[in-house]
């Protein structure tokens, strides 16, 4: 059965669709085979993870991830590397920049014979213009060229673009043969926006940035706060009665305290709110075009501590889910890739972190203290990814990259790349996180967890922190919302601490170390020996951070 499913992918023609990032290959790929979503897989046996969707019996269409110019990240590299394996290639390229990235495609495009087809994207942009465009590059490459406007393909297109699709001809193309006509020199540019102003641009793009995280952050909390005491009565306690009666392990590992049912169900209500409500943030901003001037805008900022400004959106996504984070740092450069899956690690609190230290810092009387904590993330965080990853700090300069049209993001393209999002964490991040759950309820029937936070209360004792504190940072280390542990008792611990000394409960026990959870997936990504030396120094910087706060502390 296998194998014959393998000859029949390895039979069917395949149609690539390749272009630099904001080209409008999404776009065009919806309108091609008039879904809004398509299946996410590995492109024929490929580490590319690509989307795809039949457009007709003996043909697929396949929507590989954008390139960008001069780019050495995973995500370009694997495309490249496995276009060869296409049948067809259509380049895809906006027209109203096709003199720029005409050129620079085919140069970085292994075409090598194979059948070509290429078209022009943003015809409502010029649609004069292109005309003469399509006419030009028809007669200099000799292949089929068109002019789509890709957010609006009519039927009668539609059928027109897949027709030419069966008269994809090899390139034809000697030197100097793509100057364009004079008219592509009054084909329309894309506006500026404050963004690109020289002095306020940037403290406008870093306001921007910060909202696109907080306000999803908070709808989420806001959400799963009113819906955790009706999944508590309907859900998971009725989960725990259910196997009351079972020998202790099963019972441990189904419905214990990290119990795959009760932790998951748990997990699931603080961690998918947050997942959904900022893909739904970010995907409007990438659909309207603001995302890539404002990552565009921090660029300057953000090599000063190693990364680029389109390494900003996982670390923003991290803030959702880490797991999720780290698998779309595939699209950050080689130079740049340790570099932002550290600062995840360490700066971007996971929606459990989130809930976890609101809760604490809520039921200590201080619920003011989650804005100088998630400050003091982000400001360690960048001291913390520059001073660990020196080598990415020179970075080598960005190639081409597209200004974006700024548009009314479309209801069904938004909806296209939030599914995608959940696909990711339901199929890849919460498989992860039951496996971690099964792993600590085992080491909590074990008795294992009471000797290592045994283990852990003299560093505790040394930072002025209370000794029976160490379980909630002991646990927090195998799930952020571990750092829960002190709110048992009705928060009778956290009554006796001081406000500093709640402060620096929750820095240390958020920041000690990623959570296995993300530290496996960073495992599968970059390897055991830099999964280890992320873990090592995070805990360096951790704790020489907190003994900081404890010194300033207590010369307040």
């Amino acid at each position: 059965m296998l194998n014959r499913m393998r000859i029949e992918e390895e039979s069917r023609r395949s149609v690539v669709l390749i272009g630099f990032e904001s080209s409008g290959k999404s776009a065009l790929f919806r309108g091609l085979t008039g879904r809004d979503t398509g299946e996410e897989a590995n492109f024929r046996g490929s580490t590319v993870t690509a989307r795809r969707a039949f457009l007709e019996e003996e043909r697929e269409l396949v929507d590989l991830p954008g390139i960008k110019g001069g780019d050495d990240s995973r995500t370009t590299r694997d495309a490249l590397s496995e276009l060869g394996s296409a049948d067809t290639v259509v380049l895809v390229v906006r027209g109203s920049h096709s003199a720029l990235e005409l050129p620079l495609l085919l140069e970085a495009v292994p075409l090598e014979g194979r059948r070509a087809m290429l078209i022009l994207t943003f015809a409502d942009k010029a649609p004069e213009g292109l005309s003469e465009l399509e006419r030009h590059y028809g007669r200099s490459l000799g292949i089929p060229v068109h002019s789509v406007d890709a957010r609006g393909i009519e039927p009668a297109r539609r059928k027109r673009l897949l027709r030419s699709l069966g008269e994809a001809r090899p390139l034809r193309r000697t030197q100097g043969q793509l100057a364009p006509p004079i008219v592509a020199n009054r084909l329309a540019e894309p506006s500026r926006t404050w963004f690109e102003h020289r002095f306020g641009g940037r403290p406008l793009a870093l306001a921007a940035s910060i909202l696109l995280f907080a306000v999803p952050v908070l709808l989420a909390y806001l959400l799963s706060n009113g819906l955790q005491p009706l999944a508590d009565r309907y859900a998971i306690d009725p989960v725990k009665s259910w196997f009351a009666g079972l020998p202790p392990l099963p019972e441990a590992i189904f419905a214990g305290d990290y119990g795959v049912l009760t932790l998951g169900l748990y997990s699931f209500l603080w961690a998918f709110p947050v997942v959904l409500l900022l893909g739904i943030s970010l995907a409007l901003t990438e659909e309207s075009g603001l995302k890539d001037r404002i990552t565009d805008a921090l660029d300057p900022w953000m090599r000063r501590i190693g990364l680029n400004g389109r390494d900003l959106l996982p670390v923003l996504s991290g803030f959702g889910c880490n797991v999720v984070a780290v698998f779309q740092s595939r699209a950050c450069g080689a130079c740049s890739r340790k570099s932002c899956v550290s600062l995840i690690a360490f700066g971007s609190a996971c929606s459990y972190q989130i809930g976890a230290s609101l809760s604490i810092f809520g039921s200590a009387g201080h619920p003011w203290l989650f804005i100088p904590y998630i400050a003091l993330l982000a400001i360690v965080g960048a001291v913390h990814t520059r001073l660990w990853n020196r080598g990415a700090a020179y970075l080598p300069q960005a190639g081409y990259s597209p200004k974006t049209f700024l548009q009314m993001p479309g209801l069904r393209a938004v909806n296209w790349r939030i599914r995608g999002v959940v696909k990711q964490f339901l199929f890849q991040a919460m498989p992860i996180f039951l496996g971690i759950c099964a792993a600590a309820a085992l080491l909590q029937w074990s008795g294992l967890m009471n000797l290592l936070s045994g283990a852990a209360a003299p560093l505790l004792e040394l930072l002025n922190l209370p000794a029976e504190a160490a379980g909630g940072v002991l646990f927090s280390i195998l799930r952020k919302d571990g750092l829960l542990m002190p709110n048992q008792g009705e928060g009778s611990l956290l009554r006796t601490m001081s406000t500093g000394q709640i402060f620096m409960l929750v820095y240390l026990a958020s920041t000690l170390t990623a959570c296995l959870v993300t530290l496996w997936t960073v495992r599968r990504e970059l390897g055991w020996k830099f999964a280890s030396s992320l873990a090592g120094k995070q805990v360096a910087t951790s704790i020489v951070t907190t003994a900081v706060l404890a010194l300033l502390f207590s010369l307040s």
